[in-house]
């Protein structure tokens, strides 16, 4: 928690003080402790997180989570559990905006809130640009109050000339100017994730949206340098091997030992989010403040480490990743990123809050 709110202080120092931080504590807060999470942050300061789906957020709701929390990808089927557990939308199509709009007028709500996502180059999910006129026409009536619009860069952690991100920026401008210009009510535009803050403070608008850096990473070293992980995964030894050279480790015999090695076994595997990618000494791992290698192809529940020059016992702690070897760059080791990687752990895997 220290180191949370550590990275919360550092993205603040990079924004504005009117600025609005939007907490994203999407998918459990990134494999983390999405409650105790979003409790922290709204002590720190953050008055409006947001999550990916509506169960997510429902599952807040539930857990006495009160303030606002935007809903980036709302499914129709979802629509009225929105409205039950006061979530807002992101409404992203012409179908979406209708369907809602129906969905509260016959529950005859006023002014409910919503947030309107444009297609500026990611071409994930977004209104196209040119139905910024059909859009004002829609939110004209009083069931409606537009609370943001916003996009989402696609290269946000690449160089600030980036063609892509300029197109991008210069395309949200006209969405922005077009949206004061002709529209009585007043809204807040946000463009900028994690890297964003960092690489175009300049374009922060009303708010940011941070979520990856507030768990201590931003897609590039000099970034990463300001935030502290707030995420160690730790394994025990709970057997260790002698084995003679030529002998073999692990299914279809990932690992034939080159000399007399000991090998140590964790009790953690691909089912808990340790992708078999991560076998036959591409990842490595810390003990007693070395790296050793994984060895042998991952099992479902287990994996092995060549611990043959290091004295250690079984019991001892191993760190997966942590303090000297970060999830970014374990991450790197499997061809993977600090995102699929803190996303993946599993519900066997035992989550310590510390303060």
């Amino acid at each position: 928690m220290n180191n949370l709110e550590h990275n919360y202080k550092v993205l603040r120092s990079h924004i504005n003080n009117d600025t609005e931080l939007i907490a994203v504590l999407k998918a459990s807060a990134y494999g983390s402790e999405i409650v105790r999470i979003s409790n922290h942050l709204e002590s720190l300061g953050v008055n409006q997180i947001a999550v990916a789906y509506v169960d997510e957020g429902v599952y807040l709701r539930k857990q006495g989570v009160k303030i606002p929390i935007l809903v980036f990808y709302p499914q129709e089927e979802n629509f009225e559990k929105i409205i039950k557990y006061n979530l807002e939308p992101s409404l992203y199509s012409i179908k979406t905006l209708i369907k809602f709009k129906k969905i509260i007028n016959l529950q005859k709500k006023i002014k409910y809130p919503v947030h309107i996502k444009y297609n500026t180059g990611l071409n994930r999910i977004g209104f196209k640009p040119e139905k910024v006129k059909w859009i004002h026409k829609e939110v004209q009536d009083d069931s409606i109050h537009l609370k943001s619009v916003y996009s989402h860069l696609a290269s946000s952690e690449s160089s600030k000339k980036n063609p892509l991100s300029i197109k991008q920026i210069n395309l949200f401008l006209k969405i922005k100017e077009y949206h004061q210009n002709h529209f009585v009510k007043k809204t807040k535009f946000h463009l900028l994730n994690s890297s964003g803050v960092f690489n175009y403070p300049e374009y922060q608008f009303n708010a940011v949206r941070c979520g990856i850096a507030l768990h201590g990473y931003a897609n590039k070293l000099e970034w990463d340098e300001k935030l502290k992980p707030i995420a160690e995964l730790t394994s025990t030894i709970c057997q260790i091997h002698r084995i003679k050279k030529g002998s073999n480790v692990g299914y279809d015999n990932g690992w034939i030992a080159t000399k007399d090695s000991s090998i140590a076994t964790l009790p953690i595997g691909h089912a808990d989010g340790i992708g078999r990618h991560f076998g036959k000494q591409s990842g490595y791992v810390s003990i007693k403040g070395k790296l050793v290698p994984i060895v042998g192809n991952i099992c479902m529940d287990m994996l092995m480490i060549d611990i043959t020059d290091i004295e250690c016992k079984e019991g001892d702690i191993v760190s997966i990743f942590g303090k000297q070897n970060n999830a970014s760059r374990f991450a790197k080791m499997g061809d993977t990123i600090s995102y699929e990687l803190l996303t993946s752990l599993g519900k066997r895997v035992k989550r310590v809050i510390h303060k």
